[in-house]
């Protein structure tokens, strides 16, 4: 029987794969095939991913367009966080769909199924799953098929961090590696929990770092016993996101309405859904008319690196018409923190309550080093010790993980990275 697994370590930017870092992600590299022109989709964040990575599609077909996004309901337009735990079935009440494109745990529940243990936000995990097909383990609930709660004696009990990510880990290597689901994703919640409260390349940063590599090395490990014992397994190990350091926070709603663009703060003609170091800008119907004037103020802001309107946004997996008007992707630059990392960059004043700390890490936009996630894979149709320099995303690897199952569906926008789907198995 063929299968894969899937490690996520949230966050992790490739240039930290490195020996003195994650040493257990750098042996690893040396018997995968490397992706070393692997990028995230557009906002770089991780609900985002989610819903790509399980789907296999960019935010215009399956619907979840970023971390913050707005909805079109009796009152207007109103924006949600996409990380709260009921927000994919609130849409699907506004909309009529969670996701409007099947993700791989329907696909596979007639053939082994798929198993997801989670510990990033609750929406993020349950984007893998929203209709309830296989099962999604979370701390703020875990759910079987049909979306039945599981018993309470197999909740998935832990914190956010790296102690929450050890005993997820642990119940994963128990309860996905040692049985038999076509699909199980680990998605750990670090480094990015880390680097969102201390600055890239600190000491707080690389000690959690190396915790994270840890665990993934013992998943690693156990796969590749199975593998010895003639498994036909296809291990992914990767990432959804880079990080920048944050060097300043901007209130884009606030700028809006001083530039006269926006009627006032918490109007509803003008919305503004802050994704990190990206915005998405909504614009009711009647307010069309203001979207050239809008873009235009935005493109004169220091601040702003890329504004993205009307039809261009497809170039960036957005939809033109159904979605947001306008895409931003905060001014970006290689410059080096006080750590010496490069890569920083603007970010959009998030929603009250939550908090961007400059020199920090944060994502969301189309900076360099937050569009260089890790993608690592082992198993048929894969070289070992290969690098490839090709473009990919992660919309690539639904149909990758799919292919390796014996399904070449159609009609999604990644593709199938193997070399040859049906080769023979390799060692690794």
């Amino acid at each position: 029987m063929s299968r894969v697994i899937a490690i996520m370590l949230d966050g992790l930017r490739r240039d930290f794969v490195r020996p003195e870092f994650t040493p257990n992600l750098a042996r690893f590299a040396e018997r995968a095939a490397v992706f070393e022109a692997h990028r995230s989709v557009f906002p770089s964040a991780t609900r985002v991913v989610s819903a790509a990575f399980a789907t296999g599609c960019h935010p215009a077909r399956n619907g979840l367009h970023g971390n913050s996004m707005a909805l079109m309901e009796d009152s207007g337009l109103v924006v949600h966080d996409a990380g709260k735990p009921d927000f994919l079935q609130h849409k699907r009440a506004v909309t009529g769909r969670t996701l409007a494109t099947p993700t791989m745990a329907e696909r596979l529940a007639p053939r082994g199924g798929a198993v997801v243990f989670n510990n990033v936000s609750p929406g993020a995990a349950y984007a893998h799953d929203p209709d309830g097909h296989g099962r999604v383990y979370h701390r703020a609930g875990s759910f079987g098929p049909g979306r039945v709660p599981v018993a309470e004696s197999d909740r998935l009990d832990i914190s956010l961090g790296i102690e929450g990510d050890r005993e997820m880990t642990r119940r994963f290597l128990d309860e996905a590696v040692a049985r038999d689901p076509a699909l199980s994703v680990l998605w750990l919640s670090e480094p990015d929990t880390s680097q969102h409260a201390s600055p890239l390349g600190s000491p707080e940063h690389l000690d959690t770092l190396n915790e994270a590599d840890a665990l993934a090395g013992a998943v690693i490990d156990a796969v590749t016993m199975r593998v010895a014992d003639g498994e036909d397994i296809l291990l992914s190990v990767g990432s959804d996101h880079g990080h920048q350091t944050v060097t300043e926070t901007v209130d884009l709603e606030a700028c809006l309405v001083a530039a006269g663009l926006k009627e006032s703060l918490g109007s509803d003609d003008v919305v503004v859904a802050a994704n990190g170091t990206a915005a998405l800008i909504y614009v009711a119907p009647d307010h069309a008319d203001q979207i050239d004037a809008l873009a235009a103020h935005l493109r004169g802001q220091s601040w702003a690196g890329e504004v993205i309107s009307g039809a261009d946004l497809a170039a960036i997996g957005q939809h033109p018409t159904e979605g947001p008007a306008i895409a931003v992707s905060m001014a970006a630059s290689d410059a080096k923190n006080d750590y010496g990392v490069p890569g920083l960059s603007a970010a959009v004043k998030p929603a009250a309550g939550k908090a961007d700390r400059a020199g920090c890490g944060q994502h969301g936009g189309l900076g360099r080093h937050e569009q260089s996630p890790v993608l690592m894979l082992a198993g048929r149709g894969f070289r070992p010790g290969v690098r490839r320099d090709d473009e990919t995303s992660v919309v690539d690897l639904a149909p990758t993980f799919l292919a390796h199952l014996g399904l070449l569906p159609e009609g999604l926008d990644g593709r199938a990275l193997q070399a040859d789907p049906l080769s023979e198995m390799p060692e690794f």
